[in-house]
């Protein structure tokens, strides 16, 4: 099990120019965890897809299904005084560091390729390609 960020399974479902990464990724461990708070970003990511006419609404929403299928069972809460403290120290997003805190309440390791994440916790914190190393 890893905890994915949101733009992995982004690139997993609707493509883009990493889907080969994420798609490795996959492949290597199939069981990813998120934060509930993916949905919220993964939904606006598909708004800035629809407001520039890359993609029609029936689409945007059959990505959105697909997402969601892909994650049932495997999203999780996190607690705000965890995520809160983490930022504080971190001087990364709540946003980010709600991913953070899932990897390490889950002791697995976070894929990101954000590399505010990937310098704040080097410890929890790998990038797709390091993973795939490994």
């Amino acid at each position: 099990m890893i905890v994915a960020d949101t733009n992995l399974l982004f690139y997993l479902r609707v493509g883009g120019q990493h889907r080969d990464m994420a798609e490795a990724v996959f492949r290597r461990d199939p069981v990813w965890a998120m934060p509930v708070l993916w949905r919220s970003e993964f939904r606006n990511a598909l708004v800035n897809l629809l407001r520039i006419r890359a993609l029609a609404l029936d689409e945007a929403i059959g990505f959105a299904r697909d997402a969601e299928t892909t994650m049932t069972g495997r999203e999780y809460r996190v607690f705000s005084h965890q995520v809160l403290s983490l930022a504080s120290r971190s001087g990364c997003s709540a946003y980010d560091c709600e991913f953070v805190v899932l990897a390490e309440e889950l002791s697995v390791p976070l894929v990101t390729s954000d590399r505010g994440i990937l310098r704040a916790f080097p410890q929890r914190a790998l990038s797709p390609e390091a993973f795939l190393r490994d």
